[in-house]
């Protein structure tokens, strides 16, 4: 793909647009960035783009800015059905995404991970083992650094191991993982899709481009996630915690066990005491990170000991602190109903529960079942507390907190020693917080600032 001497656009300037911008530039393209926001909202970045002679529309897109291009590259965070993009589409002048034009660059295979929940625990697993077992890797996506950031070190043996998401996909064309993975499929981003079969497509963009060569791993407990493999012309494999298949990884007699062909032997990998995961979401996640890495050649006890050696990471069912005999848990990556139904039943009960955020039309009344049976109470935060307690109603009792810390506040002061205090929003941050992680570090900070005044007070 030539770049020098052509006109490029970069429309919103997040991580990944700021990326794309400069890595056009030193490309020799003619970049100009449009963003909505106001200068003042964009200032930290303005500087750097201007220094490298790149164009920055802010407070709004120009159509004609839009026109004048030779090629558009849209950020993950910017709908594609905006009147601008819909217009210049019109007229032929092609539209992709910051995935699209990485994987155009990137060199090496591609280990491509999406789904609803899990991605980031799946890739950062992934990755780990891979890198342990030797394999030059490189981690990045929705994760950390953008992909575009990753060409300059990818080399011809290296694995790019991504976490992609359904923003990212839908503006794919030619994006080819040698091996894909499908975690799940539950209802989420419906104030972008608009409806839940039209984000399940996206997500299946993960395997438009593979062949017989290629490998796409699906959750055989999902029931979305499956009916995927009659569009995939990939080689299967699934995973699964509650039966066997005929390739891939499932649970047997406690035991995570791979296949890679029917009438090829059972390997045992591991036993799930030695996960050091807490949930039954997290095997899940364990069973496709081992089908994928054998799949790209880590051995059997390679495997296990990537596992084993693994740290959970930050913002998923992440142990904070115990004060008092109760016990924090930061879980800010869980951004959806479903993610916070499978945090919820990491614990038996006793569980204080932080809910709210910037809604995604989402039905939290498919909650109550589980809340009913493990949930001693609800502190609601953000623009979506309301609708929370609207569908909640009357299952356990709800605090309306408004704020991250006065729930902090309110859910330690309620809570006894051997109950849980639990951020699981169900929602994305973007209401009161810049993203996922700067909620859970200021809950982090929270409580150990909580932590410091019961140390002080016992003093």
């Amino acid at each position: 793909m030539e770049l020098k001497g052509k006109k490029v656009l970069v429309v919103g300037l997040g991580k990944s647009g700021l990326a794309a911008a400069l890595f056009l530039r030193r490309r020799g393209a003619q970049v100009t960035v449009s963003d909505v926001r106001s200068a003042e909202a964009l200032a930290k970045d303005i500087p750097a783009l201007l220094d490298e002679g790149i164009m920055v529309e802010t407070g709004g897109h120009g159509l004609l800015t839009f026109r004048r291009q030779d090629l558009i590259v849209v950020s993950p965070g910017v709908p594609l059905n905006t009147p601008e993009l819909a217009q210049v589409r019109s007229f032929g002048l092609p539209v992709i995404g910051e995935l699209e034009l990485a994987a155009r660059f990137l060199n090496g295979k591609t280990l491509a991970i999406t789904g609803s929940n899990g991605k980031t625990t799946t890739t950062a697993l992934v990755g780990d083992i891979l890198r342990k077992a030797g394999f030059p890797t490189l981690v990045g996506g929705n994760i950390g650094v953008p992909v575009i950031g990753l060409i300059e070190q990818s080399t011809a043996e290296t694995w790019s191991v991504l976490e992609v998401s359904s923003f990212q996909l839908e503006s794919t064309q030619r994006f080819h993982p040698q091996i894909a993975i499908i975690l799940n499929i539950t209802p989420d981003h419906l104030d972008r899709h608009g409806t839940f079969e039209n984000y399940a497509l996206a997500k299946e963009r993960i395997f438009a481009a593979q062949d017989e060569h290629d490998a796409v791993i699906l959750n055989a407990d999902n029931a979305r996630a499956a009916q995927a493999a009659a569009r995939s012309f990939a080689k299967v494999y699934f995973f699964s915690i509650e039966h066997s298949v005929l390739r891939g990884t499932w649970v047997e007699n406690g035991f995570v066990v791979y296949r890679p062909g029917k009438d090829d032997p059972i390997e045992k990998i591991m036993p799930l005491s030695a996960i050091p995961l807490k949930g039954a979401h997290n095997v899940e996640n364990v069973l496709a990170a081992v089908c994928a890495a054998r799949l790209a050649g880590a051995t059997v006890e390679q495997v296990r000991s990537g596992v084993e050696g693994f740290q959970a990471v930050e913002h998923r069912l992440e142990y904070v602190a115990t004060i008092n005999g109760v016990e924090f848990y930061n879980d800010s990556k869980a951004t959806n109903v479903d993610a916070t139904a499978k945090a919820i039943t990491a614990f038996s009960n006793g569980i204080h529960l932080i809910l709210g955020g910037k809604d995604k039309n989402s039905d939290y009344s498919q909650l109550a079942q589980l809340v009913r049976a493990r949930v001693r109470a609800i502190y609601t935060i953000g623009s979506a507390a309301a609708k929370i307690e609207s569908q909640l109603r009357g299952v356990v009792s709800i605090l309306s907190c408004e704020t991250l810390d006065h729930a902090v506040s309110a859910a330690a002061s309620a809570s006894r020693p051997g109950e849980v205090v639990l951020l699981a929003p169900a929602c994305s941050s973007f209401d009161q917080f810049e993203n996922y992680e700067q909620r859970g570090k200021v809950f982090k900070e929270l409580v150990a600032e909580r932590r410091g005044w019961n140390v002080w007070q016992r003093a």
